[in-house]
């Protein structure tokens, strides 16, 4: 949202924010009479109609509410207190909110040059700066060989040869499915809750994997919840409300608990 969309409806004006900042520069609006909190009000209740938030035109606000709420704190202060408080007239002010206005679009358009710029060079990057001596191309009378042909040529010649093939009789396969887990699991869920321990005992690493996937789908699909008192601690398993609604009588009312 930029500010200039941003339309007010104050007791001494209601126009665009843009042209209120412009009226009280030219001091055609006193800055005493303009309510600031109403202005942020209005911003933000412009905000929650459009449901969006531009990070670039919020900040804009933002210093520009600060810069206003500032100068209305010099123009509040007594008179007679201006001299010893602040070092700048009400004029002054001004002039130095109309330069932070500046550096703010200066620095806006900084931005979106740099915006521009990373969007035209996207997908790859380049150096402007001239490449350092020791990177240059040389000459052939300057050129000198680094490795000796010989040894270039066995380094080449050993990309070309094909390895021999890897040896993986010492890895051990998946011997348990997944459906044989989920049986094993829905069995013990009959008998009543269980630990994660006694459904994994004596049972290889593979093995512990492939019940941990299987607690996860009969989670999902409700058949299982589990519970764990402290970190590390023994997780207990029990029947899920589906499986609490298919079980025989005398244990419906536990599982579904």
């Amino acid at each position: 949202m930029r500010i200039a969309d941003l339309e007010l409806d104050l007791d001494v004006f209601a126009g665009p924010f843009d042209l209120l900042l412009t009226l009280v520069l030219r001091e055609e609006i006193d800055l005493l009479e303009v309510d600031l909190a109403e202005v942020v009000i209005a911003y933000i209740d412009h905000l929650e109609e459009r449901g969006e938030l531009e990070l670039e035109a919020a900040t804009e606000f933002l210093v520009l509410i600060a810069a206003l709420l500032e100068l209305k704190s010099r123009l509040l202060l007594p008179g007679e207190e201006v001299e010893e408080l602040i070092e700048l007239d009400p004029g002054e002010a001004a002039e130095e909110l109309l330069a932070r206005l500046l550096d703010a679009h200066r620095y806006r358009a900084a931005a979106t040059d740099l915006r521009e710029r990373l969007a035209a060079q996207e997908g790859h990057r380049f150096r402007s700066a001239p490449l350092p001596p020791s990177l240059r191309r040389a000459s052939l009378a300057q050129a000198g060989a680094v490795y000796d042909p010989a040894l270039l040529g066995r380094a080449l010649g050993g990309l070309l040869q094909i390895p021999e093939p890897v040896d993986v009789r010492h890895m051990v396969g998946s011997r348990v499915t997944v459906a044989e887990r989920l049986a094993y699991l829905r069995a013990l869920l009959r008998r009543g809750s269980f630990s994660f321990d006694e459904a994994v005992t004596r049972a290889d690493r593979v093995t512990v994997a492939v019940t941990l996937y299987a607690l996860l789908e009969l989670y999902k699909q409700g058949e299982l919840d589990w519970s764990q008192d402290e970190p590390f601690g023994e997780i207990t398993i029990e029947p899920g409300r589906r499986i609490g609604v298919l079980s025989p009588a005398g244990t419906s009312e536990r599982l579904t608990a």
